[in-house]
């Protein structure tokens, strides 16, 4: 059967003024901010205490966009008789934005959890040059990452912390035991 001259028309019609009668969602967004998802990704955060200077985020980068300087420095012995200990100390953390993917590969390969994401994504600028994030700048977007999400109540402790538990009753248990213990407590 062959269709009705015109009817396609009709269906757009159709749609079309069923659409112009609903309310717009359209959001103005400088006027109204976006409901972000929990832990989105805006911008790379740093926790400098926590950077070791190891490089393996900047080695992971595909992009090559995070700049580390650092020398190294001699550390006197903890205890006398001790002996010297030399630790990297970083001078430069800079990430390039203008080139990053936001992948988080370099987030994921930190073994000391020194990089977060953060929420914020107003970060535009008029000069690209402005876009590379020096370590001042890093740390500031550190306090916009958000908490971690708490445990489940049902999930399993983790094994470190049940190896841990063991170990601190193991000890209590010995120190219980000890001959003359009794009369200190």
């Amino acid at each position: 059967m062959a269709p009705i001259p015109g009817s396609g028309l009709a269906k757009g019609l159709a749609v079309t003024l069923r659409t112009m009668t609903r309310k717009s969602v359209t959001a103005q967004y400088p006027d109204t901010q976006p409901e972000l998802p929990p832990r989105s990704r805006g911008v790379i955060g740093l926790f400098e205490e926590n950077c070791t200077v190891c490089m393996l985020c900047a080695r992971e980068c595909p992009d090559w966009c995070i700049y580390i300087d650092s020398h190294k420095e001699t550390v006197p012995p903890a205890a006398p008789g001790g002996r010297e200990r030399s630790r990297n100390v970083l001078d430069r953390f800079a990430i390039d934005f203008s080139l990053c993917m936001y992948c988080g590969i370099c987030i994921e390969v930190c073994p000391f959890d020194a990089l977060f994401w953060s929420p914020e994504f107003e970060y535009a600028e008029t000069d690209i040059r402005d876009l590379t994030h020096e370590r001042d700048k890093l740390r500031e977007w550190m306090w916009t990452v958000p908490a971690p999400p708490a445990l489940d109540p049902g999930a399993e402790e983790p094994k470190e912390v049940a190896a841990a538990r063991k170990t601190a009753d193991k000890l209590a248990a010995a120190q219980a035991d000890e001959p003359g213990q009794e009369g200190h407590a």
